[in-house]
């Protein structure tokens, strides 16, 4: 027998009778059942989509809402330019950096860079993940005071290393990774998040090979964030890091980034 977990089971489920033909729109699209047992359920109702646990001591629903709560606290609140992210991706007078978040997410770091003005591309290879992260947009697109903002946004679902190794357009002036690891962030949101999504992604073993892929595409820097205390991904070495208190970016310059 093998030690092999079984891969988490997942239906799609309507709230409410009126997104019962939308609900089933995303089970096809996502090659998901609509009833049976289940570990996890992806719902759609009047708040959009949602991602949850079942079971007894299951964490609350995840969605991706642009709009309001914690990314509308950051967005009015969050520090703007000085935050460490915008630092780290170069953000300053007059230079807005064309920036590709390679693992997107629930695309919060993506819509911080966004809400300063940059253009951002997003990948998101977990399929769940992703409709979650197209939900949260199209959802923000039809708030007038959000559209502008995601109107920088547009979404790529797929493997990233594959992406960017066929990558068609003008290379992004900067490549943003964010490789799963073991989080021990103390946060219950992020706790949350962590424990839903494990299972579903489980940890980053090819994150070398996200940073080669990286470094062959960006044209002026790559910037890696991870936990504070973690080792460097394996692979050059980073030029310098900013610290925080719980994360840090290590940075990989290419060029300098001018106005």
């Amino acid at each position: 027998m093998s030690d092999e977990p079984l891969p988490p089971r997942i239906r799609v489920e309507a709230l409410q009778p009126a997104f019962a033909a939308e609900a089933a729109q995303w089970a096809e699209r996502l090659g998901l059942p609509l009833d049976g047992a289940a570990d996890f359920v992806l719902q759609l109702g009047e708040q959009g989509l949602q991602l949850s646990e079942l079971g007894p001591g299951a964490p609350g629903p995840v969605r991706v809402d642009f709009v309001e709560g914690a990314a509308a606290h950051r967005r009015l609140f969050g520090g703007g330019s000085g935050q460490m992210i915008a630092r780290a991706v170069g953000v300053q007078p007059g230079v807005r950096p064309k920036v590709l978040d390679a693992t997107a997410g629930l695309g919060r770091d993506a819509f911080v860079l966004a809400c300063l003005g940059c253009e951002v591309t997003l990948i998101e290879r977990q399929p769940l993940i992703g409709a979650l992260l197209a939900d949260g947009l199209a959802r923000a697109a039809r708030a007038p005071e959000i559209a502008p903002i995601v109107a920088r946004m547009r979404l790529l679902q797929g493997d990233a290393i594959a992406l960017m190794r066929q990558w068609q357009d003008e290379p992004p002036q900067v490549i943003h990774l964010d490789p799963m690891f073991p989080h021990r962030d103390k946060s219950a949101l992020v706790k949350k998040e962590m424990r839903l999504f494990r299972p579903l992604v489980g940890d980053d073993p090819d994150a070398p090979a996200l940073l080669a892929g990286a470094l062959a595409l960006a044209s002026h820097r790559v910037v890696v964030k991870r936990p504070r205390k973690a080792p460097c991904i394996e692979g050059p070495k980073p030029s310098y890091s900013l610290d925080g208190k719980s994360s840090r970016y290590d940075i990989y310059p290419l060029q300098s980034l001018k106005g």
